[in-house]
């Protein structure tokens, strides 16, 4: 199945990336994301049926909402699934002509110089540079910092996507200290967005 859509022709600035710890699900969180914002859907942990059905309800929600959505997996998958594309682990590097040639949109991770380097060779769309700080989703890791994630960006020659442990105001902060546009990505920002607009709903609620 094709994209139902066309590609953009920028790649979003603001991500989601799905997570099945977080207490909000991706449908709701893809819901409070800006029109033109992109998910990166993972959950890996389902079975095939359930993955499925779960990324067909966030298509829905994505094409109400102007949304990109790429598939954590393989190329053949991501257009079978009709994603607007893919996110490659740095295991698959190798298959980005082969998503390019489907019309997919391509993503990868990237968290060291090797890394980098593979990225740059396969040459997506977009790379995802973490942590940039410490992240809740590599606990006990050690964070990038700015300056290290700023050489891995420079490395990759392509859009460089600042994630662990982002939010609106680090990613402008981000902006200000290197004098040029960054996108950002985030689990843990989107969720907790949630949980605040679930309380002050809760707040203003009408007893019966």
């Amino acid at each position: 199945m094709r994209p139902r859509h066309p590609l953009p022709l920028q790649i979003p600035m603001r991500w989601l990336f799905s997570d099945e710890r977080t207490r909000t699900g991706p449908v709701a969180l893809a819901a409070l994301l800006p029109p033109g914002s992109g998910v990166i859907f993972r959950h890996d942990g389902l079975a095939s049926g359930a993955r499925w059905r779960l990324l067909r309800r966030l298509m829905r929600t994505a094409r109400a909402r102007g949304l990109v959505v790429l598939l954590a997996g393989s190329p053949d998958m991501a257009r079978r699934w009709g994603a607007d594309g893919v996110h490659l682990r740095q295991r698959d590097a190798d298959r980005a002509k082969q998503a390019r040639r489907l019309g997919l949109l391509v993503t990868m991770p990237v968290h060291d110089v090797p890394e980098a380097r593979r990225a740059r060779r396969a040459g997506p769309g977009a790379v995802f540079i973490s942590p940039l700080y410490p992240t809740r989703s590599h606990p006990g890791g050690s964070a990038l910092g700015r300056a290290a994630w700023l050489r891995l960006a420079r490395l990759t020659a392509a859009t460089p996507v600042a994630l662990g442990g982002m939010t609106e105001a680090r990613a402008r902060r981000l902006k200000l200290a290197s004098g040029s546009a960054h996108g950002w990505a985030a689990v843990d920002a989107w969720d907790e967005k949630a949980a605040k607009r679930r309380a002050r709903q809760k707040r203003n609620a009408v007893p019966i």
